[in-house]
């Protein structure tokens, strides 16, 4: 009977799942599908404690004790992080949030292999090794891979790639290393339940310090502009590590849910990598995102010249505007301007302006960074619109409002082949008949390279802090109106 409703529980669970990640699809329905997703994973959680009372409904006072202090404490952080942290730093706690997941995952795994040695496990067959492998191997790389990508978000490393000659022969070469420990390691365990051989944990231990140190190898090449993909990555990474743990619990709740965080990691991955126009081989091992060192001055850019404009007389060329479309990118995230965002578009349609949102699906350092940075702001999810959506209205815009975005906007990706981002879907900002960029300096983006949008004839520049300046544009329509 116990069996049966924890079944039942474990299938409700994904019921939940399955349903919040579809709402997670669109942005008036996230919220509910965070929820309903929080609600299964509360179920699975409360059902699989159940599992933990023997037959005879004897179970220690210590047990009891560690699983509440266990529950709470995790309870408290999670409350602590959800409330505490700033919308800005979100793209830093999801990282962190897949590091936890991934060693949570190579913990579970571990005390397996260990109740193996001591005979308590109620399996021991060479799958289940193999298993308990790929999961140590994959956790442990997602732990420390996830913890290396919170560095560069947080600025703690360099967001730059940090490479040196032979770096991908090298991460290929522990990759194999790896691999061959993690077999001596099964067949070791497997002598030793044989009787056969004597047990030599070293080779475990191995597999669990090589793990780590790939993990650290293979995000510290990869730059800040591709931290979308590698979030998105290390996400998968730590569904897949939950799913195999979950083989060997033989837990269907694990399995369920981390079959479904690893396949919609991989599918936002390729989303992402499609929205670059480049493909994942090429995030991860070609180093993309070194900063040109030419472009330093505070208002310059190779080979381009700029006009500048005060942000009044861009107000009132918005004021007099039919339509304004309004493009956030990191910028916006950084300075958290994101409520003088909201004031602005306000603003603007008491003028009878018809004001629009354009978010390319990279913008930011985390999928759907700008979307949460929007809707925080509580700015209506009608007017948020996709790339594809609205790629052909800037042709009629009057006003392209660029907020912090750079390579999502540089039309060079679709005609400069030297170019970097050659290739890569951009914002049609440039169509549009004005454009203004807000940035605080003339620097390139995290691609590394100037923008030639800023030189272009219908574009002007407003320099200065995001938010001062958009609290500025709103200042100027308020005593226009």
């Amino acid at each position: 009977m116990k069996e049966n409703l924890i079944l039942i529980s474990y299938i409700i669970s994904a019921i939940l799942f399955i349903i919040g990640i579809k709402r997670l699809g669109k942005v008036n329905t996230a919220r509910q599908g965070n929820f309903l997703s929080s609600i299964g994973m509360l179920i699975a959680i409360i059902a699989t404690l159940f599992m933990l009372i023997p037959e005879d409904g004897e179970l220690s006072q210590k047990i009891v004790y560690i699983v509440i202090g266990g529950i709470a404490l995790g309870a408290i952080i999670g409350a602590v992080s959800a409330t505490k942290i700033a919308m800005t730093a979100m793209p830093e706690m999801v990282a962190i949030f897949n590091g936890f997941g991934g060693g949570a995952s190579a913990l579970v795994a571990s005390a397996e292999y260990f109740k193996i040695f001591s005979g308590n496990a109620a399996n021991d067959d060479t799958t289940t090794l193999i298993t308990i492998m790929l999961s140590v191997i994959i956790g442990s790389v997602t732990f420390t891979g996830s913890f290396i990508a919170w560095g560069k978000l947080q600025g703690k490393i360099s967001g730059q790639p940090i490479t040196y000659p032979g770096q991908n022969m090298l991460n290929g070469l522990i990759l194999i290393a790896m691999l061959v420990v993690g077999y001596f390691a099964v067949t070791n365990m497997n002598g030793f339940l044989a009787g056969t051989t004597e047990i030599n944990m070293m080779w475990f231990y191995i597999v669990i310090g090589i793990g780590l140190i790939l993990g650290v190898f293979s995000v510290i090449p990869i730059g800040g502009a591709d931290m979308p993909v590698v979030i998105s990555l290390l996400n998968s990474y730590s569904g897949i590590a939950a799913a195999a743990t979950g083989f060997v619990l033989q837990n269907q709740a694990l399995i369920v849910s981390g079959c479904l965080v690893g396949a919609s990691g991989l599918f936002l991955t390729n989303i992402m990598c499609k929205g670059m126009n480049r493909s994942l081989g090429n995030v991860l091992f070609s180093a993309f995102g070194k900063v040109d060192a030419t472009a330093t001055g505070p208002k310059s850019a190779e080979g381009i010249t700029i006009k500048e404009i005060s942000a009044d007389n861009a107000a009132y060329t918005m004021q007099a505007a039919e339509s304004v479309i309004i493009v956030p990118g990191y910028g916006m995230a950084v300075a958290q301007a994101q409520h003088e965002v909201r004031k602005l578009s306000d603003e603007l349609e008491k003028e009878g302006v018809d004001v629009k949102f354009a978010v390319h699906p990279v913008a930011g350092r985390m999928p759907g960074h700008m979307n949460v940075l929007l809707a925080e702001a509580n700015i209506p999810y009608d007017k948020l619109f996709d790339m594809d959506e609205i790629n052909d209205d800037f042709a009629g815009a009057d006003v392209a409002l660029i907020i912090g975005a750079n390579d999502v906007v540089n039309p060079a990706a679709r005609h400069d082949e030297s170019s970097p981002i050659y290739g890569m879907p951009i914002l049609n900002v440039d169509h549009a008949k004005t454009t203004f960029v807000l940035k605080r300096s003339m620097n390139p983006g995290f691609a590394g390279i100037s923008n030639e949008l800023f030189g272009y004839d219908n574009n002007y520049m407003v320099f200065g802090d995001a938010k001062a300046t958009v609290s500025q544009f709103v200042e100027t329509l308020k005593e226009e109106s």
